[in-house]
């Protein structure tokens, strides 16, 4: 199996921040707001130690961006880089909702060839490896087969709903369905737990990465609503475009629609 070794690594280390967050879950949720309406725990920071300490014995050679470490900008120059959230969905971990995830890729040359996402209270693991396909759990998936807009269920960001932000998309699909971490969304899209996912609000590259390829190889694409991919490991990690997720015939359909309806 191709990066058998690099998988095997992410898969532990995704583990051990798995045991942090379930700990911090079970009891008190200390966290603060690192910015405006968005909070930080010390269970984020203890997954990321935990996380980086087994990418970085294994693999020292290799980059490392990560949303809760400082960013060295050397990385952008270095062909492998694994780009990490050490807990993706903050707000549902605090508000015990068991929609969160831990999301580690790695890639090279701009390209996620490694992803690992897990969500420690379904205990469920989805991971990839580039040309090796997706699995759940030891169970190997694919993106949805539906490829009519009308018969899609959409699932979204819960404030992206509640914002009216998909106000111009009403009576596009057969349902809206809210879920929490956007690591975790496309986690199910590559499962085939929903067909499409739609995001309009901007998302950085620890957000996405693993979820991407976890898509790819799942039979979908993740593409910007102009239907270009994203090349990973950029000086700017915010993806501030609108972004879907699904089997190709889905996201063009949504995609072709989008451009008309904007312009």
């Amino acid at each position: 199996m191709p990066y058998e070794r690099e998988l095997e690594v992410a898969l532990e280390a995704a583990r051990a921040a798995a045991e942090v967050l379930l700990h911090h879950y079970a009891g008190d949720r200390e966290h603060w707001e690192k910015s405006e309406d968005n909070p930080v725990t010390q269970a984020d920071l203890e997954s990321d130690r935990a996380i980086a300490e087994r990418l970085r014995a294994a693999f020292p050679d290799d980059a490392l961006l990560s949303e809760e470490t400082v960013s060295d900008p050397s990385r952008i120059q270095q062909s492998r880089v694994w780009i990490v959230d050490p807990m993706d969905g903050t707000k549902e971990f605090i508000g015990k909702i068991p929609e969160f995830g831990v999301s580690i890729a790695l890639v090279e040359d701009g390209e996620p060839v490694v992803g690992v996402i897990l969500n420690p209270p379904a205990g469920t693991t989805v991971w990839a490896t580039c040309g090796g396909g997706t699995f759940r759990d030891g169970e190997r998936v694919r993106v949805s087969p539906v490829q009519k807009l009308a018969d899609s269920v959409v699932i979204a960001s819960r404030t992206e709903i509640s914002r009216n932000q998909f106000d111009p998309y009403d009576g596009w699909f057969k349902e809206l369905r809210g879920v929490g971490s956007i690591a975790w969304k496309l986690a199910c899209v590559a499962s085939g737990d929903g067909d499409l996912n739609v995001s309009v609000v901007p998302k950085n590259e620890w957000d996405v990465c693993a979820g991407d390829l976890l898509v790819r190889e799942a039979g979908g694409i993740y593409v910007d609503f102009s239907g270009e991919r994203r090349i990973y490991n950029q000086e700017k990690t915010l993806i501030d475009r609108g972004m879907a997720a699904g089997s190709p015939e889905l996201v063009g359909l949504f995609c072709e629609r989008e451009r008309e309806r904007s312009a």
